[in-house]
């Protein structure tokens, strides 16, 4: 949700370097064309995301890729279950929860654009990028660490979001 070509990234790397197994049909994901591909576009959407102007621009294809990119990690790592409840699971907890943190990165950077014009943008995209690079190393190593840990920084901002609605009414 945060970014995302990192996740893909990271777990392409993970699979290519054998410390994560995907099932056969995501075998491509750990390939050195996919690996390069998503290193390329990673890089690319980092960079993106410093430009103030651009990184709203890119929210509009990045939401609903979130989603895409979340369901597709997520299915990748299910193995032995009916291919329904595969993608069922994967579009509920990847995608599901990839939307999510999407859409709080989004209001998040909308707010500091409507505060700061602009000048926080750089922080902001730099906290998001930390935050994506560590849930997906987390996902790697610890994978449930990782969805603790987004659960929690959920529901931290949602809290965070919550008090300051009541303030500002």
């Amino acid at each position: 949700g945060f970014r995302v070509f990192v996740p893909l990234f990271i777990a392409s790397m993970a699979i290519h370097t054998g410390l994560i197994v995907p099932t056969a049909e995501f075998a491509w994901l750990g390939s050195v064309p996919a690996m390069v591909t998503f290193g390329v576009a990673t890089g690319l959407e980092i960079a993106a995301y410093y430009i103030p102007w651009l990184d709203h621009s890119l929210d509009t294809l990045a939401s609903p890729a979130a989603v895409v990119a979340g369901s597709i990690v997520a299915a990748s790592f299910v193995s032995d279950m009916d291919p329904f409840f595969k993608w069922t699971l994967a579009i509920i907890a990847g995608g599901g929860l990839a939307g999510t943190v999407q859409a709080l990165s989004v209001a998040v950077r909308g707010v500091s654009f409507s505060l700061t014009g602009g000048l926080a943008n750089p922080a902001v995209a730099t906290a998001e990028l930390g935050g994506a690079v560590a849930a997906s190393a987390l996902a790697v190593f610890a994978p449930w660490m990782a969805v603790f840990g987004v659960i929690a920084v959920l529901l931290i901002l949602a809290t965070m979001w919550s008090r300051r609605r009541r303030v500002a009414e």
